[in-house]
């Protein structure tokens, strides 16, 4: 059977629309010449555009250039997506569209107009009395409300979820240091065995890179408050009414919380968008240690007899489908694949920013946005689930820890200053070749050495 649809007509013809649709023949021509990825749009950056539009319209309302009960409809519409997230299944264009994210502005410029006609009411499609253009879009570009949309969905996502799952790993990592602070262990460079360190320390070293990583992110947030909103098409201004800029600022800062700002240079944050590539970067160096925090837990947590064997992983599931009783580091390689398709992403980015940025105006907006909100959200959540499902249950393996320190070969490194460099290298060879520790070569030797030997080969006392 077939759906009923209602016939829409623009500039190029006529076309078929669903009926009982919200968007119109703008979107559907979309759908038809963008068959691509079949990914759509997030909701956070759809709830952002919603509330651009809301801004816009109250600024129009201001300004007087909207009739109030045009004002009040189209309101209520963008209040049932913004309150209610009604109608978000009516956003289906695919991210692959015009670089500018023209469909996706006219796709919610078209089901605001749709519902609002509907609640005067009016039928779907006719565009009257409230039409996508002349009232929802008034005063607006799709160059100025998507860059707009996209700083503010990057700004939630950041503030809601990334800031706040970073502050629960470095608290997490904060009782680690604090459960660990007596364990001292065989330190490695290369791979190879050097001197004892602390595990503390080891999980001091992820601490500061989290600490940094959110000092960067609070810094980078202070770009991302400068928006381009009022500039429409060039950042000239043209046919945005005076002060209508200002007032949506005053607007969104008001009903988001944060300090937004004009940028001083409208254009800028329309033709170029190095803001979403300097975000993306401190993305990027946020995986890169998270990468190094999962690949060492890892190493530490192999074995459990023919590895390191330092840490015990937390028992989540069966590692093989063959190999009885096998525990696997799976939440460090799910949080690597994490980082491997931020860094992925952040490619993208700066190919995005550096090929795509022609003249006046980006045209790889929507490519750039959806790859941006993805890794910020997989940041948040990959960080979640590790530190749920592993950081927490992290235990130390300490038999395996005191047989390795007692082993180890490079505790000879404190008996330099004693004995010097090549008596110290002899007995590390000696000590390497017969499998004895370093103390039973020295008695063997018979080295005489000025203080107490168990003292001075105290690991703990190496830190």
């Amino acid at each position: 059977m077939n759906k009923k649809v209602r016939i829409e007509k623009d500039i190029l013809g006529e076309l078929e629309v669903p009926e009982d649709v919200y968007w119109g023949i703008n979107t559907q021509r979309a759908l038809r010449n963008f068959k691509i990825s079949q990914k759509r749009f997030p909701k956070i950056f759809l709830l952002s555009l919603a509330k651009v539009k809301r801004a816009c319209l109250g600024a129009n309302q201001k300004l007087e250039v909207i009739d109030n009960i045009e004002a009040k409809a189209i309101r209520q519409a963008i209040d049932e997506i913004l309150v209610d997230e009604k109608f978000l299944n009516q956003f289906p264009i695919d991210i692959f569209q015009t670089g500018s994210g023209t469909q996706i502005n006219m796709n919610m410029n078209e089901v605001l107009a749709n519902r609002a006609n509907e609640i005067l009411g009016h039928p779907k499609g006719k565009k009257k009395p409230i039409h996508p253009n002349d009232h929802v879009n008034k005063s607006q570009s799709s160059n100025d409300v998507i860059p707009t949309a996209m700083h503010l969905a990057s700004i939630e996502l950041i503030h809601k979820k990334l800031l706040l799952s970073l502050e629960i790993l470095k608290k997490s990592l904060d009782k680690k240091m604090n459960e660990f602070k007596d364990v001292i262990k065989v330190g490695r460079t290369h791979l190879q065995d050097v001197v004892p360190i602390p595990l503390a320390t080891e999980f001091a070293v992820y601490h500061q890179q989290i600490k940094s990583a959110i000092k960067r992110l609070t810094e980078v947030l202070k770009e991302l408050y400068l928006l381009p909103i009022g500039g429409t098409a060039l950042g000239t201004d043209l046919n945005a009414p005076e002060n209508f800029d200002q007032l949506v600022i005053e607007t969104l800062s008001k009903s988001t919380k944060y300090s937004l700002k004009i940028n001083p240079v409208k254009a800028e944050g329309i033709s170029s968008h190095n803001t979403l590539v300097s975000v993306s970067s401190v993305l990027k160096l946020l995986a890169l240690s998270l990468m190094k925090m999962a690949n060492d837990i890892c190493w530490m947590g192999s074995g459990p007899r023919a590895g390191l064997g330092e840490l015990l992983l937390p028992q989540n599931e069966p590692g093989s489908s063959i190999k009885h009783g096998k525990i696997n580091p799976t939440q460090s390689e799910a949080l690597i694949q994490v980082c491997l398709q931020v860094i992925g992403n952040d490619t993208t980015i700066t190919f995005a920013e550096g090929s795509s940025s022609l003249l006046d105006l980006n045209v790889a907006k929507p490519l750039m946005i959806v790859n941006l909100l993805e890794s910020i959200e997989i940041l948040s959540t990959g960080i979640e689930s590790f530190v749920n499902n592993c950081l927490l249950g992290l235990e130390v393996a300490n038999q395996k820890i005191d047989k390795n320190l007692k082993n180890a070969l490079m505790i000879v490194t404190r008996l330099t200053p004693y004995i010097g460099y090549e008596k110290a290298g002899e007995i590390t060879q000696i000590a390497h070749e017969t499998g004895k520790t370093i103390k039973e070569v020295i008695q063997e030797m018979k080295i005489k050495i000025n203080g107490n030997i168990d003292d001075i080969l105290d690991p703990r006392k190496m830190v």
